[in-house]
């Protein structure tokens, strides 16, 4: 795989409505290990900050939620040098609270995906790795305080359940979802969070609520026609969202995050694999040495 010569400090990952935010933005194709991201990266400056944009489902919006390649994604921002992962993300609200064009922040993560690859490790290599908290408490509190600057209603805190999709729910399964005390519905950030976690990079979400899901009898059933909509209109939100969170980040901050894998390693590394070593070498090449 080609060396990647290019480097930024913040990624983000959402729609193409990021575009327009970087100044001197330039195209960058990063290969994997795990094969090809959803598209080029797109890295330029936020005032002052280099960012990388990736668009979660390729430009004009080409690929299923459990097509992403999640691997490839999360694997690309390492490789850039991330150290933030903001993520921008279109949700259904499961409580009458959390009204459509509002911001929510969660701290939790409920799977209900069913057969996509989560982890980058295997072939040789066990990592067992703390997750009872799947997001970066600062990071998180970052984006609250950006969200809240920006003038928009920000709830902090919260459960994201995450499902296969690409259907929305069922009536059913929206009122059990509720019982189950979730409080947002979507379908792509649980794999991006436990693979963030695996890269050591601090990952945050700011959920963009844009219908009521099934379940709220005030309001009608969610459709393509009205999630697309209210994304629009949350578009210029998100942009200022991350515009604020950008520059409020610490570029020289220790986390936790930075050091999940280092007790992790359950294999002892005379018994990993060559070939394993070299392919995540980006990833545990650290503490193999």
């Amino acid at each position: 795989m080609a060396a990647v010569t290019e480097s930024a400090s913040v990624g983000v990952i959402g729609g193409s409505g990021f575009y327009e935010l970087l100044e001197n933005a330039r195209e960058v194709v990063v290969e994997t290990p795990f094969g090809p991201p959803s598209d080029s990266f797109f890295l330029g400056e936020i005032d002052g900050v280099t960012v990388a944009f990736l668009p979660r489902h390729a430009r004009g919006h080409r690929i299923l939620p459990g097509e992403i390649n999640y691997r490839a994604n999360i694997w690309g921002m390492k490789a850039l040098g991330v150290h933030y992962v903001l993520s921008a993300s279109a949700v259904g609200s499961l409580r009458e609270h959390l009204e459509p064009l509002h911001v929510v922040v969660p701290d939790q993560l409920f799977d209900r995906t069913k057969a996509r690859p989560s982890t980058f490790f295997g072939e040789g290599v066990v990592v067992h790795m703390g997750f009872a908290d799947p997001f970066c408490p600062y990071t998180s509190k970052v984006v609250v305080e950006a969200g809240r600057a920006a003038g928009a209603t920000v709830h902090e805190g919260g459960t994201y359940v995450c499902i296969e999709g690409p259907q929305f729910s069922t009536r059913a399964e929206s009122n059990v979802y509720r019982q189950l005390g979730f409080d947002i519905i979507g379908m792509t950030n649980l794999q991006e969070a436990k693979l963030a976690r695996e890269a050591e990079l601090c990952y945050a979400t700011m959920a963009m609520v844009t219908d009521y899901d099934v379940w709220y009898e005030g309001e009608e059933d969610v459709t393509l026609e009205q999630v697309l909509e209210n994304v629009r209109r949350n578009v210029a939100t998100a942009q200022a969202i991350v515009r604020r969170a950008v520059v409020a980040l610490d570029q020289q901050r220790d986390c936790t995050c930075r050091h999940a894998v280092e007790s992790a390693i359950n294999t002892p590394a005379d018994l990993i694999p060559a070939a394993t070593k070299q392919k995540l070498d980006l990833l545990i090449g650290k503490y193999l040495a």
